[in-house]
């Protein structure tokens, strides 16, 4: 699924590893998502957006599939 994520974690300032620390998992599963080849749940698309404080719909572009 397109995203956005890697934009977004760079602005924050944000390793892969620290922001799997924020959200609750490693940093392969965030390097993954980032190179659209894992797809998260719904409760990590949540926790990413909580922490971002967006939608998910501004992180995770479905149409992009």
């Amino acid at each position: 699924m397109k995203n956005d994520l890697r934009e977004r974690r760079e602005r924050a300032g944000l390793s892969q590893a620290d922001l799997g620390a924020e959200v609750g998992v490693t940093r392969q599963t965030i390097n993954s998502i980032e190179r659209e080849r894992y797809d998260p749940s719904l409760e990590l698309a949540f926790e990413l957006a909580a922490f971002f404080d967006c939608h998910i719909e501004d992180i995770f572009d479905p149409a992009g599939v």
